[in-house]
């Protein structure tokens, strides 16, 4: 299901010139530094200038224009430019991880705001900086954004776990990206983590925003799942009203792991979240949940790609959107099955709800099967709230507005159950409030 695809404000080669001079702007202010990670960031600069800034003739960002992310001039972020304390995290901070949550300012690990004190010696987290470059760039997929954040490689953090370890409490993860006003800022967050054989691990990863700035964040996660290992991962995107937003989330599941995803955005003016995700031994099992909440002028594009490479493995997806007044969501989603999957279970969801008659869905879920001896579903929903549930509310007392938002939040509770955060069905209500 689609719609009209919007037209660039600028001409195509007028564009090209335009994301070559975006990217070369960048690039000019990433110092050369003779470390670890030095290769890998000739190779992401090399694959930069191949690459380029796509346009909505590409098939995979039809329906989402660059041109005002590229009409920037951002100021790449460095680390120590924080104006925070723990009296402002305050707000942003979940009962459950009082004790376990480490802040990252403009992509760089800030332990002196981080509270790390409740999780166990088995789990260790170091800045990016002192780990070795094995595992980086092995699992996600190589785009302009994600070369662009290897070819900087700054700042990050590695996530390294002991065999046969559960982690209780929730580790948070605080991605801040600091905007001052009258600036236009880059972050690239960068996250490695690495579960063992049975190891258990609940993650939680915050993007936010400070300032009134117009900040930027290009966030790579690299996650490798060893054998019998579990991860509950709940992916947050609350970032400022003026924040450019795009994220690769990317997964490599071996044998009996388990990988759970509950993705909840309802910040920035644009947000892309790309998902890559590889069953690459059998009996792996991954389960995604998305909720996209989304008004005014907001634009928000997913795009999963899930590849089932071994047999006997399964997937469950189900994403949601709720657009109003002129807001556009896009939701991609793509199930490869191998000819080697046999045995593959495997199913896709998109449902969507348009609160306005200018609100905007495209939706496009789709099966690629190659193997003979499978079970997998896809399919695609776009509606409205009906009318006779609305009257049903009012006719008991309960004002059009407050009908309205009930109906909303019934709508998106699905996909809150079982999140491990007890205040965030509540901020998913406030977010549905009617004004």
């Amino acid at each position: 299901m689609s719609a009209a695809v919007p037209k660039s404000s600028v001409g195509e080669s007028d564009a090209a010139s335009f994301g070559r001079s975006f990217l070369e702007h960048i690039l000019s202010q990433i110092p050369e530094v003779e470390d670890s990670h030095a290769t890998l960031r000739q190779q992401a600069r090399a694959q930069l200038a191949e690459l380029g800034i796509p346009t909505p003739r590409e098939e995979d960002w039809k329906y989402s224009d660059l041109s005002p992310l590229v009409a920037h001039a951002f100021r790449l972020a460095g680390p120590g430019e924080e104006n925070l304390n723990r009296a402002t995290l305050e707000p942003w901070l979940w009962l459950e991880s009082r004790h376990s949550y480490a802040v990252l300012v403009n992509g760089y690990f800030a332990p002196h705001l981080s509270d790390l004190s409740g999780l166990p010696s088995a789990l260790r987290l170091a800045p990016l900086s002192q780990a070795a470059s094995g595992g980086l760039q092995t699992i996600a997929k190589v785009d302009v954004f994600s070369a662009l954040n290897t070819a900087h490689l700054g700042g990050g953090i590695q996530i390294e776990l002991l065999p046969q370890q559960e982690i209780l409490p929730p580790l948070h993860l605080l991605w801040i990206t600091v905007a001052p006003e009258g600036e236009a800022v880059l972050a690239q967050p960068r996250c490695l983590l690495t579960l063992p054989a049975y190891s258990s691990l609940t993650l939680i990863e915050d993007h936010l925003s400070w300032g009134s700035g117009i900040p930027f964040s290009n966030a790579v996660t690299e996650i490798a799942l060893e054998e019998g290992s579990r991860l509950h991962h709940v992916l947050l995107q609350r970032q400022g009203s003026q924040a450019f937003h795009i994220n690769q989330t990317a997964v490599r599941q071996g044998r009996y792991s388990h990988y759970r995803l509950q993705a909840l955005q309802w910040g920035s003016q644009f947000s892309r979240h790309n998902l890559e995700l590889a069953q690459v031994e059998p009996q792996a099992h991954t389960h995604l949940q998305g909720l996209t909440l989304l008004k005014g002028s907001q634009h928000s594009d997913t795009h999963s790609r899930l590849r089932h490479q071994a047999p006997q493995g399964s997937s469950r997806q189900l994403h949601k959107c709720i657009v109003d007044e002129t807001a556009r969501a896009v939701f991609s989603g793509r199930i490869l099955v191998s000819r080697e999957a046999q045995l593959t279970d495997a199913a896709q969801t998109n449902r969507n709800l348009l609160l306005s008659p200018k609100a905007r869905v495209d939706t496009r879920p789709q099966l690629e099967i190659f193997a003979d001896n499978v079970k997998c579903t896809h399919g695609a929903t776009v509606g409205q709230l009906e009318a006779e549930e609305i009257f049903y509310l009012q006719s008991r007392g309960i004002p059009l507005a407050q009908a309205r938002q009930l109906l909303t939040y019934a709508f998106a509770a699905e996909i809150l159950e079982g999140i491990p955060v007890a205040q965030l069905p509540s901020l998913v209500a406030q977010q549905l409030a009617p004004g």
